[in-house]
């Protein structure tokens, strides 16, 4: 087996920007940016609407390059990070890791869901809405059951499409989930090459992974500027009004997301026997990190230095279990489209079947997976799984007004449930990868 080097010790910039408490400055820039959003914000009628939305633009700029600094690094670090989490691994632990962690995956956001529906159902939050009125509806003809069937039976379609046939397009149109199996497939093959063939595209993806670590530890100097510039540029453009018409259900879905994050620690102590309040404190950076950019793609490799030094889990892990996590793994999203999903049902005054039920979860299984790992992106599959349950589309509107906010939380429980699936794949696959490390290590310094 080919030597890998950890991702851990490819990046020495972001090392001083983690003891420089990053942590503590991108809470000083949430709390002073909502503050100048707020006094900046029309309404309150210190500054007009044309100057507001002039400080908006620039406040904004901060955040929009630190945003494409990481979209623009995104995929070749996945592809990258993929690979040596592949190569780093024996062919037979990996067939039974990816299998297992596919099945986990789909177990969580099972979970994830289910938890949605709960208090969704439990709560019922939009039958406030209904009563005031509810969502504006261009009366468009809903769902017929002749459709819903005919998207049952396209799931044959939409496996086999997950492949990509033009891998150049998939990059281009950055569509993460055929970059990821594409990707997979690659590093499987390389696994069946010889050492001597393989080992110049190991370095070749290993200088992949130090620019891209270049580039981040670049970016993350711009944190707590772009964390300021973009909490101000939000709250200066949306309304206050809005949180407190749809606050009951805001707080609905922030419930739902400590309801996943509780069940998340209590896989961590039961399963990994850790202290989940000492697993909270160990994570509390890429955690503030996701909650502040709201995308799990430009936290990826804060979580992955985080995974390697604070929790002590091997590199080969956290380079396969993240970069494939921040593209599938979408607990916190899965359940915010689920909940948002009934809401606007509820909202619309439509009674869902047990049928419909069935047939959201399934869409909403399918659309996390594909969900981009970008803000927003939640919202975008959304109208997918609304169509697909016969739910008016036009309720989005006022969803997306308040997104960014939703988002910054669910993209916070996104990555902790990452973190997660990496301490526990540690604790049945840590000790023996790096036994193997050690042996291939000894091996090549004997030679």
């Amino acid at each position: 087996m080919l030597e890998i080097t950890p991702l851990n010790n490819l990046s020495q910039h972001l090392d001083r920007l983690l003891k420089g408490r990053l942590w503590l400055k991108v809470i000083i820039g949430l709390i002073l940016g909502a503050a100048l959003g707020v006094v900046i914000n029309p309404s309150t009628g210190f500054v007009s609407e044309s100057v507001s939305a002039s400080l908006a633009n620039w406040l904004d700029l901060p955040g929009q390059v630190f945003m494409r600094l990481v979209q623009m690094i995104m995929i070749p670090l996945i592809f990258a990070s993929i690979i040596s989490g592949i190569v780093g691994n024996t062919s037979e632990n990996l067939k039974t890791f990816g299998l297992r962690l596919l099945l986990y995956f789909v177990f969580t956001t099972i979970v994830a869901i289910g938890i949605g529906l709960a208090v969704t159902l439990i709560m019922k939050p939009g039958k406030y809405v209904f009563e005031l009125g509810g969502f504006p509806n261009s009366g468009e003809p809903l769902v017929e059951t002749s459709q819903q069937t005919n998207l049952i039976k396209n799931i044959p379609e939409k496996i086999y499409s997950l492949i990509p046939n033009n891998p150049l397009e998939a990059i281009l149109t950055g569509e993460m989930l055929g970059v990821v199996i594409f990707t997979i497939i690659i590093g499987v093959a390389i696994t069946q090459l010889s050492e001597a063939t393989a080992r110049p595209i190991i370095r070749f993806v290993e200088a992949i992974q130090k620019i891209c670590m270049t580039v981040v530890s670049w970016a993350m100097m711009l944190v707590p500027y772009a964390v300021f510039g973009l909490m101000a540029a939000l709250l200066s453009k949306i309304g206050i009004e809005i949180f407190f018409g749809l606050g009951y259900y805001m707080i609905v879905i922030v419930l739902g997301l400590l309801l996943l994050m509780l069940f998340y620690l209590i896989l961590v102590a039961t399963v990994t026997l850790k202290n989940p309040l000492k697993f909270l404190s160990l994570i509390r950076e890429p955690q503030l990190l996701a909650f502040s950019t709201a995308s799990s793609a430009a936290v990826m490799p804060l979580s992955m230095k985080t995974a390697d030094e604070k929790l002590g889990v091997s590199s080969n892990i956290s380079d396969f279990v993240i970069p494939i996590g921040a593209t599938i793994n979408m607990d916190g999203t899965a359940l915010f489209q689920c909940a948002t999903a009934l809401f606007m049902s509820q909202a619309y005054g439509i009674e869902l079947s047990v049928v419909n039920l069935i047939l959201i979860t399934a869409t909403v299984v399918a659309a996390s997976i594909g969900t981009p790992a970008i803000p927003g992106g939640g919202v975008i599959i959304l109208a997918s799984v609304l169509q697909s349950a016969g739910i008016p589309v036009d309720g989005l509107i006022i969803i997306i007004g308040i997104d960014r906010i939703l988002g910054m939380f669910r993209t916070a429980v996104n990555v902790t449930g990452d973190l997660t699936a990496c301490v526990i794949f540690n604790k049945f696959y840590g000790e023996k990868l790096n036994d193997t490390r050690m042996v291939t290590e000894s091996k090549t310094s004997s030679a």
